[in-house]
């Protein structure tokens, strides 16, 4: 096996391997949780039900859409500056601060509100990881970050001004 591919990438010459230790750490985290999230969301879009159940049916399936298309970029943000990412579902479940909700029926209003502070608690998280990638200078995920922050405060808003109902 020659050098080339046993060494991270190129891109990864302007972090050093602590940066790409903590980085990948923090992102490995991130989309543990954003599976877990996506999972929850597509749960409570099977499961809903009530006089609302068309509203809330296609806000939530949009809600998965928006946040399942995190993942793949999440994944390979990690792998560009060298790291490594997620493995397995048992990796996520053991890395997931986001709780499953395995309840067999759930109110439409605590579903509503369930995922909207769950939306809270990941936009959080990415703040604090904004933190560690603002500090070693990772431009490019900051930028991601941020505009992930917006999507996610607004489905938390969505969710919220909802159950408002």
């Amino acid at each position: 096996m020659s050098a080339a591919l046993t060494s991270r990438p190129e891109l990864s010459g302007a972090f050093d391997d602590k940066a790409v230790a903590e980085i990948s750490s923090a992102l490995a985290v991130l989309l543990a949780d954003t599976f877990a999230l996506y999972l929850k969301t597509k749960n409570f879009h099977w499961h809903i039900r009530g006089r609302h159940f068309r509203d809330y049916h296609r806000m939530l399936d949009e809600q998965g859409e928006q946040i399942f298309a995190m993942t793949d970029a999440l994944a390979e943000r990690s792998r560009k500056i060298g790291g490594t990412t997620i493995r397995s579902i048992g990796h996520i479940a053991r890395l997931q601060t986001i709780k499953d909700n395995d309840v067999e029926l759930v109110t439409p209003a605590s579903m509503l509100s369930e995922l909207c502070e769950d939306n809270k608690q990941l936009a959080a998280d990415m703040r604090r990881i904004h933190e560690v990638t603002s500090g070693f200078n990772d431009f490019a995920t900051t930028s991601v970050l941020e505009n992930w922050i917006e999507e996610t405060e607004g489905r938390a808003w969505f969710l919220y001004e909802t159950a408002a109902d």
